[in-house]
């Protein structure tokens, strides 16, 4: 059984703050993380899952169901099927804070950052703390380089992860990926074609880590820029991409202005590519690409709170795959490399010049930590991270 760090990291919000609200796409563990949160709890927990009609019904008059209630956590999954609850929630706990009771009244899990975080920023603010629930990462799993393989294979996605052949894994993310264009995305907005949005989401797994083109993408789908950009939009917000913005300071450089976008788990990148086993996978052009976007997704999970995930590039050159920023002083330069002896270009140095890194890291599949030329050290991924949570 794999223990997930964030089970402790939420339990302790609970204890802080009268609302939690853990975000993450479906099937990443949301549901059985509050069951293992709830097993511990006394008295018990009430869970209701608002995709179902008869829980629903519960809420008929959701400010007499709180109350009867009032003294046990009360779970609500895939709360974005009802975001008119969020104004509801803001005056049940205004009113309990008056009779004093502050914290641990509601675990709020929701498959969708769009409507959930801006109802609930407009709603609970100052009221209701976040986390954002990613799959299995290679701090939670046992750590051999065969297990880390395997997750950057499969992906996070517990059942992909856990499944028990490459075979299997893929099936699972390909009926995943059905589900979602098929009856998940027409909750969100105007009809989408589902056909046209898997033809972006593919295009999207090739260029792995590129630069974001929208008008190059909607000519390539024949579809106009403005709609290619929402339909990139739609699954930043269900959480299935990631656009990392360029760093920006006033530096007087001529910088490259537009993101670079990555599907966040990397055994979705593989499935769009129809990708079985690793061989599949070091025989192919994404390789290096779906290695640098699992590493990230990996470094981002464990990113202590406060700071900031951005690139550099500019037109003469300079270069660095992650910058992290802590302050507006303080900026570490990481680079992502898929070999046993990782070196970096001229353009990491002048980057890192540039923004006055603090500290400098290469990144690299091996498991020894030793120094490059120039103050930059090679370091292995679980290094990294635990070395991320001590900044």
């Amino acid at each position: 059984m794999i223990i997930r760090k964030a089970t402790l990291e939420i339990a302790q919000l609970l204890e802080e703050f009268p609302a939690v609200g853990v975000l993450g796409p479906r099937q990443v563990g949301k549901t059985t993380l509050a069951e293992e949160l709830a097993a511990a709890m006394r008295p018990q927990p009430v869970y209701l899952d608002l995709e179902s009609p008869k829980d629903r019904a519960k809420l008929s008059e959701p400010e007499d169901y709180f109350e009867l209630h009032q003294h046990q956590l009360v779970i609500l999954d895939e709360i974005q099927r009802m975001p008119e609850l969020f104004s509801i929630l803001r005056g049940v706990i205004d009113r309990r804070r008056r009779q004093g009771r502050k914290a641990g009244q509601f675990l709020i899990l929701g498959s969708a950052s769009l409507d959930l975080l801006k109802q609930s920023s407009e709603s609970l603010a100052g009221r209701i703390a976040y986390k954002e629930l990613s799959g299995f990462n290679v701090s939670e799993i046992a750590a051999t380089a065969a297990t880390r393989e395997q997750l950057w294979l499969r992906g996070g996605f517990p059942d992909s992860f856990l499944a028990k052949s490459d075979a299997g894994s893929l099936r699972w993310r390909l009926n995943f990926i059905n589900t979602y264009l098929e009856r998940d995305v027409p909750q969100f907005g105007p009809r989408i074609p589902a056909v046209t949005l898997r033809r972006l989401w593919t295009m999207l797994a090739h260029s792995q880590g590129g630069q974001l083109n929208t008008a190059q993408l909607g000519a390539n789908l024949d579809i106009a820029a403005p709609t290619a950009k929402r339909y990139i939009e739609l699954l930043e917000d269900l959480l299935l991409i990631r656009t990392l913005r360029p760093w920006s300071g006033n530096i007087g450089k001529r910088l490259v202005r537009a993101p670079k976008v990555y599907i966040r788990d990397s055994g979705l990148t593989h499935a769009l590519l129809n990708l079985t086993t690793l061989d599949d996978v070091l025989g192919h052009p994404v390789v290096g690409a779906s290695w640098e976007g699992f590493v990230m997704e990996n470094l981002l999970s464990v990113l202590p709170s406060g700071m900031t995930p951005w690139f550099y590039r500019t037109a003469a050159g300079a270069e660095i795959g992650l910058v992290i920023e802590k302050n507006s002083q303080q900026r570490y330069a990481i680079e992502i490399k898929r070999s046993q002896a990782p070196s970096v270009s001229k353009g990491f140095y002048l980057g890192c010049e540039d923004i006055e890194a603090a500290k400098r890291f290469v990144i690299y599949p091996g498991t020894e930590k030793f120094p490059i030329l120039k103050n930059v050290t090679a370091v292995s991924l679980p290094d990294m991270m635990d070395e991320m949570q001590r900044w």
